[in-house]
């Protein structure tokens, strides 16, 4: 399993705008910029995690992209879900997803334990934690 570059971009311009100061907005182009990602692809991710509710746009001068929600409540997790949908490490772990295998699947619980291993590591920490400066840095 592999994230996509799309996921990828999400998770990085999210965490750029968690270091901003609350509601403050910055444009795609400094985003892209400072994380140096490809503007279009970038604008194209960030009209998802608008869909979604994670971020508010607004045109203009003074427009950009900022959190809609506080950092505090954002994980990996929800960003990957909001561009991927259900994260799921095998098609039968995503929801309605038949396999005529699956009373006698030997392997399904194992695969229902690492993707519930996943999802928590994703879950862990926030984007307040990750753009904290001050805060300790994250370990594996």
């Amino acid at each position: 399993m592999q994230l996509t570059r799309q996921s990828e971009y999400a998770i990085r311009a999210v965490l750029e705008l968690s270091m901003l100061p609350e509601g403050e907005f910055m444009q795609s182009r400094a985003i892209a910029a400072r994380q140096e990602l490809p503007e279009q692809f970038l604008n194209k991710t960030v009209q998802i995690l608008a869909r979604v509710g994670l971020v508010e746009t607004r045109r203009g001068m003074q427009g950009g992209v900022r959190l809609a929600v506080r950092p505090e409540s954002i994980t990996i997790a929800d960003v990957i879900g909001a561009g991927e949908g259900k994260i799921a490490i095998n098609p039968c772990l995503s929801g309605g997803y038949h396999c005529a295998n699956r009373p006698s699947c030997r392997v399904h619980g194992i695969l229902n334990r690492a993707q519930e291993a996943l999802l928590t590591e994703l879950g862990k920490e926030t984007f307040a934690e990750l753009a904290g400066e001050d805060e300790k840095r994250i370990t594996s």
